[in-house]
């Protein structure tokens, strides 16, 4: 038989990720999963129960493909102390944040037409829009987030734009955080070229010390935000459990969207997290899994500002999982993965290139601290220190 696979299948790539970390005995520094240390496993084992208990029959059944009511309020109310004024109406409940993208890739994106990705962006993303089968353009990051001059300067370029798609909460990969400066200048800009902004936020609440800016969407006039978040990185990622918030228009047409995908997200985990946010402190185990990440990230650059190389560069987030490494311009960082530092070294990373949409570069790399232990940091750290230099006098 010959398969006629459709056209977008070509854009469809395997995940850069997983197939590096094969080795068992490698500290991988490429995962991107929060930690399972932090899950609160016995609030939602009480949670799960309880709402058996109470409400099984109910939990059990098919739901509203919009989600419950009473946790998109509650998801309302919570995203009222970041200043987005929003109703229940303006809330869908999704399987992740990952679906959002793909929700809204498929009511917005037709074969052809331009979007905008950061450079570099999330590899997720790119694995959603990549089925619509867009052409893209890309924007820089730097430490204060997308560049908004190079933003405009493009759009006067490619007034066509349609969709603008951003992390600007410690960034995926880069880990960096736009200014505030830079959120209401990215409004207006897409205000006066017609732009749909995608606010993808799953690390917002995971900071360090001080909070992000304003999200977007609170800043928004005209309703084209869409801001996606997740209880992935605070509660946990298995519950698949995450929101879109937008206006209602914009809410019931992603709603038939996810209606012909997978009718709704599960009634009983939909239930739990209902409950959970009724029963249990949600706010004290963000601060708990915010000093938690912080130690993490605070000894993973420590060990890397002792022993790495003095030419190469890496950012310090303020919030999320991720440092970006830089090494100099001429180094192919996926090479030596593969030559030396998995092989000789057993050490581990996501190589940069794979994170740009349109024009990779070679010399960067995606290092995360979110799931290596704390005992096996600094030796993880160290055996990349060894893996340079063995690489660079060979």
């Amino acid at each position: 038989m010959k398969i006629r696979y459709a056209s977008r299948m070509e854009g469809i790539k395997p995940s850069a990720i997983r197939s590096l970390n094969t080795n068992p005995k490698m500290i991988f520094f490429g995962g991107g999963y929060p930690d399972p240390d932090v899950f609160p496993v016995t609030a939602l084992e009480q949670a799960f129960a309880k709402v058996i208990a109470t409400s099984g029959k109910e939990a059990l059944q098919y739901s509203a493909s919009i989600g419950l009511p009473k946790l998109r309020k509650q998801i309302a109310e919570r995203m009222k102390r970041e200043h987005v004024e929003c109703a229940q109406d303006n809330i869908l409940i999704l399987q992740g944040a990952q679906q959002g993208l793909d929700l809204v890739a498929r009511l917005f994106i037709n074969k052809g037409d331009t979007i905008i990705t950061e450079a570099p962006t999330f590899l997720g993303a790119l694995g959603a829009f990549a089925a619509c089968e867009p052409n893209y353009e890309t924007v820089q990051v730097d430490e204060n987030g997308l560049n908004t001059d190079a933003l405009e300067a493009l759009l006067q370029q490619k007034p066509d734009a349609k969709l603008l798609y951003t992390i600007p909460d410690y960034h995926n990969p880069t880990g960096v955080t736009m200014s505030l400066e830079r959120r209401k200048a990215l409004i207006d800009i897409a205000n006066r070229y017609d732009l749909i902004i995608i606010e993808d936020t799953p690390y917002r609440e995971v900071y360090f010390d001080a909070p992000p800016p304003l999200p977007l969407k609170s800043l928004d006039t005209e309703n084209r935000v869409i801001y996606l978040g997740s209880f992935s990185k605070i509660l946990s990622p298995g519950l698949r459990l995450g929101w879109a918030v937008a206006s209602q228009e914009l809410i019931e047409k992603l709603t038939l969207l996810k209606l012909g995908a997978d009718t709704q997200c599960s009634t009983l985990n939909m239930a739990a997290v209902s409950c959970l946010l009724e029963d249990y402190d949600l706010d004290a185990h963000i601060i708990r899994t915010r000093a938690h990440y912080k130690k993490r990230k605070d000894k993973m650059l420590d060990a890397m500002r002792t022993e790495l190389p003095q030419d190469i560069r890496f950012t310090d987030p303020s919030g999320g999982l991720f440092t970006w490494m830089t090494f100099p311009e001429d180094f192919d960082s996926r090479k030596f993965l593969l030559e030396c530092a998995i092989p000789e070294f057993e050490v581990g990373y996501v190589p940069g290139e794979a994170f740009y949409a349109k024009t990779p570069e070679i010399n960067h790399a995606r290092i995360s601290f979110s799931t290596v232990a704390d005992n096996l940091l600094e030796t993880g750290v160290l055996r990349l220190a060894n893996a340079l230099r063995h690489y660079k006098n060979r």
